[in-house]
This record gives C-alpha cells, structure tokens and sequence, in this order.
C-alpha cells in the first residue's frame, strides 16, 4: 500500500469513526421500532488532521529528457527493420503518456516508421520488452509483420508473423 492509498484509508476509517455508519435519522428509528438493547461504549480515536499526510504528486524524474536516442533502418533475411535506440530516460521512466511521447520521437527521427503494425509493435516494446528485457539494446520494429492490432502483437511476444531472427 502507498503512502496516499494509505491516508485514504486513515481518513475514510476516521470519517466512520466519528461519523458512523448510518445517519441521526437511521439511528433514532432504529430506537423507536427496535427493542431495547444493552449499549456497548465504543472508543472514538481522535485524528490530529496534520497527521494524516496529502496525497503526494510523482514527478517523473526523466520528464522533459529525450526518450529515444537514435533509430537507424537495417535488413535481415526477413527484409527491413527499424532499429530503436532508447535513452536511460526511455528506459526507466514510468509517467504516463511517455509511450505516446516516445513514439512521436521515432517518427520525428524517421517519418518513415509510420506504417501500419509498426505503432503496435513500438508500444508493445515500450510496454512490455522494458519490463522483461530491459537492457536490450535494440528494440526491432519490422513494417513487414501483419498489422493485427496491440493485443495479437503482444500475445506473438511484440513479434507478430513469427519469431524474431
């Protein structure tokens, strides 16, 4: 658990405390229809609002930075391939939106990259190849693989047609 799922939970587990679970209202029918009960003394822990920290805000610590270092095109004995070459920044950021940042890069090094499956293959890379293999030189992107979509991409492991060679 963070440090603000946290708070939430002191404060919500406070608001209870104090507040109950029903209203005034809830309570006094309850008294008037109900029969009469033993009541049990309850303790209520007073919360100091100081101590119950705020949410906190991540600041990307690689915001602003380059994401990609370089793209350069290359052929193998299944045809062309696009070599991208992302920065210690593009490797270990976590922000949000940086896979769509990042993508803008390659195409503003290559517009070429620009072919349909290449975006997927991209994100899946962005995704889930700096997960498993995070210093990977290389990601391979190939405009020869079928365009079927980020989910097909990322079951054929980023690589749909078959294998990388």
């Amino acid at each position: 658990m963070n440090r603000w799922q946290y708070s939430v939970a002191v404060a919500v587990l406070t608001a209870l405390t104090v507040t109950g679970c029903g209203s005034e209202q809830d309570d006094r029918a309850a008294t008037t229809t109900a029969a009469p009960t033993t009541a049990v003394p309850t303790t209520t822990i007073e919360r100091d609002p100081a101590t119950i920290a705020p949410p906190t805000t991540t600041v990307d610590p690689y915001a602003g930075l380059p994401l990609i270092d370089e793209v350069h095109w290359t052929s193998n004995v299944d045809g062309t391939r696009l070599l991208v070459f992302p920065t210690v920044a593009g490797r270990k950021t976590a922000a949000p939106g940086t896979d769509e940042t990042a993508w803008q890069e390659v195409l503003a090094l290559d517009p070429t990259a620009d072919s349909p499956g290449m975006r997927d293959q991209f994100v899946c890379h962005w995704v889930w190849a700096r997960m498993v293999a995070p210093d990977k030189t290389s990601w391979n992107l190939e405009p020869w693989r079928p365009a079927v979509g980020y989910s097909a991409t990322v079951s054929a492991n980023c690589n749909p047609g078959g294998p990388e060679r």
